[in-house]
Parts: C-alpha cells; structure tokens; sequence
C-alpha cells in the first residue's frame, strides 16, 4: 500500500491552525509516510527554523512518521528570495519552497522566474501561468513544479502539469494544508492529479517518485 508524502504543509508557526505534533499526527493517521512542514518565511521570521525543528524531534524520536522541517519563502522581494532560501538552509531546512505567481493571490511578478534559477529551492509551489521558458529552466535546475490540492491555488494544475510533462519537468502533488480538513489520504491526491489530466503514471510519478527523490537529495 502506498503512503502519503506531502512536502508542503504549515503549522503555527506561521498561519497554520496546528501545533506540528498535532499536525503529524493526523498526517500519521491518513496514512502519510512523510511530511514537510514548510511555514511562511521571509526575513522578519526566517529564525523560526530551529524552533521548528526542536518540535520536530520529538515527533520523530517517538512517532512511525518522517516529518523534515521546511520553509515556504512567501510574498518576499524577489531579489531576496536566494539570500533567504540559502540562509533558511544554513538554519536546517530540508525542503525549501517558493510562494509561486498563483492567480488567487498578488505575488510579485517575476518571483517564478528567480524561484527557478535557485540552487536551495526545491519546489515551486502552485506556479500559476508559469511560462515554457521558467518550466526548463526549473527542469535543467532540479526544481519540482506543484499540483496543489488547495482551494484556488488549484486553478491552474491542469496548466502546470500540460507544460510540466510536455518539458519532463519533475511536478509533486502536494496540499499547503494549512488546517485538519487540509489534509488528504494516497487516493485523494491521486485524484486531484488524475484531474490535472495527468496519466495513472505520472500520477505515481509526482506522488512517489519525485519527492523521494527531493528527499534524498536534501539529505
């Protein structure tokens, strides 16, 4: 049976509605294997890291479930976003995410563009009308695109993933849950790719395949 691996998630630490304990333990009872807790940073809380990471031990020293500490670099000046993902993976992050251009808010223009020209991101969250251009470069970096499963981010997955298999960019599947009805088992977030007009494969691909391979890369 496969298990879940959601690599971007938010506690209290930032605008989540969970403790990170409270938080992996109802991702351990939907069947998640791994989780990334990815709370909003720029450079007024980027020190939050380590706090973070205290929570996190004693999850995984004591718990059947992998929880890695993270950071979503979130509405910063685009020129900023390389200092704060270098100085948020000095501090211990594991997975680094970028608040993409979604339609559903007013990020910067161009944050897509630096996102996927950095060596410490990971991930591009919910990239909205990413162009071609940005999809190979984020492909030739080793950055992973996101089909997100929340509520108005969510618009442009069939966008992300048409572009994101026509340049074999690597694309995750991942929820930003921000609260307990956030969060999803194995065969919901199969679902929401199998919406994006992803084939059964490449489903599997996003699900299992590639944030394994974001995982052992960071290690």
């Amino acid at each position: 049976m496969n298990k879940r691996i959601d690599l971007h998630m938010h506690s209290l630490f930032s605008d989540g509605e969970l403790l990170p304990s409270e938080l992996a333990r109802r991702a351990h009872v939907l069947g998640h294997d791994t989780i990334a807790i990815t709370d909003h940073i720029d450079s007024s809380n980027v020190g939050v890291i380590p706090n973070l990471i205290h929570a996190i031990e004693d999850i995984n020293d004591n718990w059947d479930i992998n929880v890695l500490p993270g950071a979503e670099i979130t509405h910063a000046p685009v020129e900023a976003i390389d200092k704060l993902a270098r100085k948020a993976r000095e501090l211990g992050a594991k997975i680094v995410v970028v608040h993409g251009e979604t339609l559903h808010e007013p990020v910067i223009e161009g944050t897509n563009s630096v996102a996927v020209n950095c060596a410490d991101v990971d991930i591009l969250a919910h990239p909205g009308l990413i162009n071609k251009d940005d999809v190979e470069i984020a492909k030739k970096n080793d950055v992973a695109l996101e089909i997100s499963g929340r509520k108005g981010h969510s618009l442009t997955n069939g966008h992300v993933a048409k572009l994101g298999v026509e340049v074999g960019v690597n694309l995750v599947i991942d929820t930003d849950s921000h609260s307990p009805d956030d969060l999803i088992t194995f065969q919901e977030a199969k679902l929401i790719g199998l919406g994006s007009g992803l084939t059964e494969r490449e489903v599997m691909k996003a699900l299992v395949e590639s944030p394994k391979r974001i995982i052992k890369k960071r290690r």
